[in-house]
């Protein structure tokens, strides 16, 4: 009873969140919806009994992605105006899309039908004395270890795009030669020179200044005649 009851104000407060995040006018109280949506849906993960994926959600999704939203927002200059405008121009295309993508959802879900037993397995979704996290792990690094590391290799390969289409060479920067600096030899790095005292200070043009006293004032000449 408590659970179902749980699942309800955490499913009713997902959706009031999620609805907010696309359509609150400020962007940060956007970010701040959104990570509001995502302690709810972890909420929801550990009723199912999936806590893994629960504490995955709050410290990837919160704890990095939706705290770096925020950071971008809060220190882009946003024109709210231009963005309103753009919201309004194309909100005609947006509605449309939307409407399909709702009508499409019903088609599926309306044709959707369900295996025998899938029930069963819904109920009791990991082996007996395994935790959901073990069975998790045994599933993706024994069953699927090769789909999961060529994810991991797509990952790569599209940081290492990212990396090579926003580096810019630029003329006025200054590159290190790893090579040429690890073969540098003594006699090309120092400069022994034997100079004779007080030509070196001559030689660079460093002077010591005169010290010059402060004028003395009338009233301190006075005060120290009287002092005598």
């Amino acid at each position: 009873m408590i659970a179902t009851i749980a699942f309800y104000v955490f499913s009713v407060i997902l959706l009031a969140s999620a609805a907010m995040v696309v359509s609150a006018r400020n962007p940060v109280h956007s970010v701040l919806f959104l990570i509001l949506s995502f302690f709810n849906a972890a909420a929801l993960f550990l009723i199912a009994g999936a806590e893994f994926l629960a504490m995955i959600l709050v410290i990837v999704y919160v704890g990095a992605v939706a705290v770096l939203f925020l950071f971008v927002v809060m220190m882009l200059d946003i024109d709210f105006a231009e963005l309103r405008g753009g919201f309004q121009r194309y909100l005609p295309v947006g509605a449309t899309v939307g409407a399909v993508l709702f009508i499409e959802l019903i088609l599926v879900l309306g044709g959707w039908k369900f295996a025998l037993g899938a029930a069963t397995l819904r109920l009791s979704p990991t082996p007996a004395q395994i935790g959901n996290t073990e069975a998790l792990g045994r599933l993706l690094y024994t069953d699927y270890i090769f789909l999961f590391q060529a994810a991991g290799l797509v990952l790569l390969v599209a940081m290492i795009g990212a990396i090579v289409l926003t580096l810019r060479d630029r003329k006025s920067s200054r590159h290190q030669n790893i090579r040429l600096q690890t073969e540098r030899t003594v006699a090309e790095t120092l400069e022994m020179v034997s100079i004779s005292v007080g030509a070196g200070v001559k030689e660079i043009g460093i002077f010591r200044p005169k010290v010059t006293e402060p004028p003395e004032t009338e009233d301190a000449a006075a005060g120290g005649h009287h002092g005598h």
